[in-house]
């Protein structure tokens, strides 16, 4: 049985690392969470059949209902802790839902008609997957427009980075993928970022670590907003070394 923590480090190794600047009680809901989001962003990839894709989404639909109602937790290794997580968090199984529901759109691959289309299709992932992570760790509603604002920044950063792979699987990943449009878009981002940054005093220090998963999220989109030819090539990453010392920058400083 794989355990969660080694399903985040070898599926999202950039929210792992995040983590582990976390305390053990964050980690562990944080592991959950990132698990389950792992689980919902690959049943579209595992086959080419949209059927059981379908199928394999449903399960995780099911899963979340019988969350919700109380019943005993499905016998799988993501399930169970999840059930644990939700129901101590009381999280509420509509944003689960909603995140399922995106996922469809790496079945069908419909291109996304504008960059609204685009960016409300962040907001049900990246976003909600951040506002889940940060009520399991204790933030109000008061702090959801902060958290909101980061989850769809970061989810753009990592939809940037992602353009490539996507292209090459025949995804129309952009609704328009001109420098101009892309640049736009970075700018948009940036924008949301700098939102969360400036209202950080609504988020409690123990949610602090939920934001810390878009902690590359602001250098990525500067450099698409200045070289979108960046996002097409995929050259958005500084090195390794830079990388994990801006994450330790981040943590020190208790910002993202």
């Amino acid at each position: 049985m794989t355990s969660l923590e080694d399903r985040v480090r070898e599926g999202d190794p950039d929210r792992y690392v995040a983590t582990l600047v976390a305390p053990k009680f964050a980690r562990e809901r944080l592991w959950t969470l990132y698990a389950f989001n792992l689980e919902i962003s690959r049943a579209p990839w595992v086959t080419r059949e949209p059927m059981i894709a379908e199928m394999r989404l449903q399960f995780w639909t099911d899963t979340l209902d019988e969350i919700a109602a109380g019943a005993e937790p499905r016998a799988h290794d993501v399930a169970e802790p999840l059930a644990r997580v939700w129901n101590s968090a009381k999280l509420p199984a509509s944003l689960g839902h909603a995140m399922i529901a995106a996922r469809r759109w790496d079945i069908y691959r419909t291109p996304f008609s504008d960059d609204h289309t685009l960016l409300n299709h962040l907001d049900a992932t990246s976003g909600n997957l951040m506002w889940l992570s940060a009520m399991a760790l204790g933030a109000g509603p008061e702090a959801e427009a902060t958290v909101r604002d980061m989850g769809l920044a970061s989810g753009l950063a990592n939809w940037f980075r992602a353009v490539p792979e996507l292209q090459a699987r025949g995804c129309p990943a952009l609704p328009d993928d001109s420098d101009e449009a892309i640049a736009a878009l970075a700018r948009t981002g940036l924008l949301r970022h700098a939102r969360s940054r400036k209202s950080h005093a609504q988020l409690p220090a123990s949610a602090h670590p939920a934001l810390l998963a878009g902690w590359q999220t602001r250098a990525v989109l500067k450099r698409a907003a200045r070289d979108p030819a960046a996002v097409r090539e995929g050259r958005l990453l500084h090195s390794e070394f830079r990388r994990r010392g801006g994450l330790l920058l981040h943590a020190l400083r208790q910002s993202w």
